[in-house]
């Protein structure tokens, strides 16, 4: 292997990778597997130790360890940390992908809708960061990646929670970066463009918003989960060691447009 291939190597390493079930998340933690990282597997609502992504990790020849929690009791969340950190005192990756979308106009917009979707998006992966981040500026290194959306730079429609989420978390990204860059540890997010997953399936139901969508992003296409694994190992990898509090977008070319 090249020098440079090499860089985007990831055997030895182990990942804990959130929301990692289906989606974006599956693939990703199928792409980190491929470049050689362990998994730890974290989901909000099935066991993840029979779930077609424990499967795919596996028979690539890597292990996964499966776990399950609620990002939206902190209770909970705290837990799982506690837990977590027992039996993985290490953790080389952490990515930040579990989130949840609710949508209602904003003036309809209810105070629980709001509060769930802040405690998930933002929340928690704000302190799951601090807790493991903090290990990683002990050892003086590690990669953190969130999963951040085209909503970090626009407003969307019918959804102030998760707009003002996402939003926050191109603030994070920055803050975490401009404190632990210099102690051996990279914050940077991905932003999804428009990609076929359940979080869209009722934008792609709309045919008039599809298409309006679609006729927009320059690739011509709805994006792929798959599409995430290059930029999820790049970021996870040496390949990247000089970028810090960069918000990749992985759109198709929409933000260009």
């Amino acid at each position: 292997m090249s020098t440079l291939l090499n860089a985007f190597n990831l055997q030895g390493k182990i990942a804990l990778v959130t929301g990692c079930n289906r989606g974006i998340g599956k693939a990703i933690a199928e792409g980190l597997a491929e470049a050689g990282a362990d998994i730890i597997g974290v989901s909000a609502n099935l066991p993840l130790k029979d779930a077609e992504v424990a499967q795919s990790v596996e028979a690539l020849g890597r292990k996964f360890y499966a776990y399950q929690c609620d990002f939206s009791d902190r209770n909970s969340l705290y837990a799982f940390i506690k837990e977590l950190k027992q039996a993985h005192p290490i953790i080389d990756i952490l990515f930040n992908n579990a989130g949840n979308i609710l949508r209602k106009p904003a003036a309809e917009h209810p105070d629980e809708y709001w509060d769930k979707i802040i405690e998930i998006n933002q929340n928690a992966p704000f302190i799951l960061t601090r807790e493991i981040g903090k290990d990683m500026i002990s050892r003086g290194t590690g990669k953190i990646i969130f999963t951040a959306s085209l909503l970090t730079f626009q407003g969307g429609i019918n959804v102030p929670g998760y707009a003002a989420s996402k939003g926050a978390i191109g603030s994070l990204v920055k803050a975490f970066a401009n404190e632990w860059a210099s102690l051996g540890v990279h914050v940077n997010a991905l932003a999804p463009g428009y990609i076929a997953t359940d979080n869209t399936e009722a934008l792609r139901e709309d045919q008039e918003r599809s298409s309006t969508i679609l006729a927009r992003i320059p690739a011509g296409r709805w994006g792929e989960p798959a599409d995430f694994k290059g930029p999820a190992v790049f970021l996870a990898s040496a390949a990247s060691d000089y970028i810090h509090g960069t918000i990749l977008t992985v759109d198709g070319g929409w933000m260009g447009r």
